[in-house]
């Protein structure tokens, strides 16, 4: 079935989107204080949050346990589908390849990131998977908070390896 334009979902605002982001940040946060990289995702429909995810690979022993997953299984549970067309996600890392799927295959109408991820990025830096000919092509927003999205995960990084020392 076809959705209208008229009943297409009414997305966040330039301002909403920094709120939204802020949210994914703390998120990231409660990641760095459990010696997670700090990756915070929300995920909200008509302005409203409906989940949140982090990254807990580490303490799940996961390569699945992204912030993205965890927030779009959470999604999925709280609203009773798997078609999250109606949603979209904040997540403070540029997506991977198996979270850009995940976005892709959820129906998420628009994903907005903070940081961009050079090394395996698959939004816009290694490769542009919503451009792909899939049957679902969620709209992309980077660079939002951009500075203190990437900031938080220099800092993790570097007392990381201060640690280590």
């Amino acid at each position: 079935m076809l959705k209208s334009d008229a009943a297409r979902p009414v997305l966040a605002t330039a301002a909403e989107a920094e709120k939204f982001m802020r949210l994914a940040l703390h998120e990231a946060q409660k990641s760095a204080e459990a010696g997670e990289v700090p990756v915070g995702a929300v995920i909200v429909r008509d302005g409203e949050v409906v989940a949140t995810g982090r990254n807990r690979r580490e303490a799940d022993k996961n390569a699945l346990a992204h912030a993205e997953i965890e927030a779009i299984d959470r999604a999925c549970k709280v609203l009773g589908g798997w078609r999250l067309w109606e949603c979209e996600l904040f997540v403070t890392l540029e997506p991977c390849p198996m979270c850009a799927g995940a976005i892709v295959n959820a129906r998420l109408q628009r994903v907005t990131y903070g940081a961009r991820d050079p090394k395996n990025g698959a939004v816009e830096s290694v490769l542009s998977m919503f451009e792909l000919p899939f049957t679902h092509k969620p709209e992309a927003v980077g660079g939002v908070l951009e500075t203190e999205c990437a900031e938080a995960l220099t800092s993790f990084f570097k007392a990381l390896r201060k640690k280590g020392k």
